[in-house]
């Protein structure tokens, strides 16, 4: 039985009960468009919430993506309008950190079950919310890049439809066989597809990963761009197009990618565990979820968004906000929103719940991104974010292209980006 529905009703007739009360407005940016499901849970959660804490009252405001969301809180703040909080992303946190519009949530945790509630997530979900020793960010919608292959494609080409490939060998080996030409010759399903527009360092970074080596420090104000083992994943990333053959050349859309699978244009596709729930909803044969393939190391990157209470609001909105995220990220709140969206529960004790263990009993490919987390890194964040991670993808994007070899392009990433970080050291 779903969590929220089951507690709507009650809560509703508890807030009916106390009458009406002096409440606290908090107002909720939210990253998604207006209209969808997503926002029907939202709104959803708001009300079952608000009903069982009559005196505080949470105001969700659809704010269009990621990008939009960050750039319209942070006007909102400095018109003198600021929200009580937002769901941004994870690697925000040092760019609202610079900012000085964030609480530490350490401050706001008073109690000793606070205090225990900031580390009940898994710590590889934490570490992008973490500056200085502070938590500044909860997890809250947050994933991993997996492998996602077609069982129907692997059994048309002699491969066993149950076993995905878990090393880089495997996976270009696979893709070979993988491959469907027409008459003319021309491909018409592709080994795998890795994306590589819009923020391409995200999946280049299950490379990076998978190859033990890391593109940032935990301090944010330096990186390894250049380092010899980032350099050998960019040549391998290359390489799947124009050596190996797996993969279409070209930069390949973020976007389209889970439509390129359902309509057998690539056999195999590397894409957020966010998307589990799309596929499974509408991939029109059975398919499989994996980890990334390993090469030195298995491991990924996290993802995906965390909550922020901003410092620019009175203490006692500040306060009402903490209260609404502790209960946004609980266990049940979040084994609720995990199965309904497909994003991973952020913490151990939400895989504990009944809701939790029914559905991946009943589903079992989502404890995959959930035991890939052992492995798992902070996704690329630094100082300065923005400005940093541009120049990544831009040398990805030139190297991928041909336009310079993948070690000259991350060796002026690398130079830039150090100029960049150089206030911060």
């Amino acid at each position: 039985m779903n969590f929220t529905r089951f507690t709507l009703a009650g809560a509703l007739a508890l807030g009916l009960a106390q009458g009406a009360l002096a409440q606290t407005e908090v107002v909720f940016n939210f990253p998604v468009a207006v209209g969808g499901p997503i926002t029907a849970i939202i709104d959803e959660y708001a009300a079952t919430f608000n009903a069982a804490n009559p005196d505080i009252k949470v105001v969700p405001v659809y704010t269009g993506s990621y990008q939009d969301t960050i750039a319209r809180t942070l006007t909102q703040i400095r018109g003198g309008d600021s929200p009580a909080m937002a769901v941004l992303l994870s690697v925000d946190t040092f760019t609202l950190y610079d900012e000085d519009v964030l609480v530490a949530l350490d401050d706001l945790a008073t109690t000793e079950a606070d205090k225990a509630f900031l580390t009940d997530f898994f710590p590889a979900f934490l570490a992008n919310g973490q500056v200085g020793g502070k938590v500044w960010s909860l997890p809250f919608q947050r994933s991993t890049p997996v492998l996602y292959w077609n069982k129907a494609a692997f059994a048309e080409a002699g491969l066993d439809p149950e076993v995905p490939p878990t090393t880089w060998a495997e996976m270009v080996e696979m893709g070979k066989a993988l491959v469907q030409r027409d008459a003319s010759g021309n491909v018409t399903r592709w080994g795998v597809r890795i994306p590589t527009s819009g923020f391409p360092y995200w999946l280049f970074q299950g490379l990076t990963t998978a190859n033990d080596s890391f593109l940032m420090n935990a301090d944010g104000n330096e990186v390894y761009f250049d380092s010899p083992g980032v350099v050998e994943a960019a040549e391998f990333l290359v390489a799947l197009s124009a050596e190996h053959g797996v993969m279409a050349p070209g930069i390949i859309e973020w976007g389209a990618t889970p439509q390129a699978f359902f309509e057998g244009e690539s056999a195999m596709i590397w894409t957020t565990t966010g998307n589990l729930t799309n596929i499974r909803s509408n991939a029109p044969f059975d398919f499989g979820v994996a980890m990334l393939p390993a090469n030195k190391r298995p491991g990924a990157p996290t993802g995906g968004g965390n909550l922020f209470i901003f410092n620019t609001v009175p203490d006692d909105v500040q306060k009402a906000a903490f209260e609404f995220a502790k209960w946004l990220t609980s266990p049940e709140m979040a084994a609720d929103w995990s199965i309904r969206t497909g994003y991973v529960a952020v913490s151990p004790a939400a895989w504990e719940t009944e809701a939790m263990k029914a559905y991946a009993a009943e589903f079992p490919p989502a404890t995959v991104a959930r035991d890939q987390l052992e492995y798992a890194t902070a996704e690329l964040s630094t100082h300065e974010n923005q400005r940093v991670t541009r120049v990544l993808n831009d040398a990805l994007q030139a190297a991928i292209l041909g336009q310079k070899t993948p070690a000259q392009a991350l060796a002026e990433a690398q130079a830039e980006a150090t100029r960049i970080l150089a206030a911060y050291r």
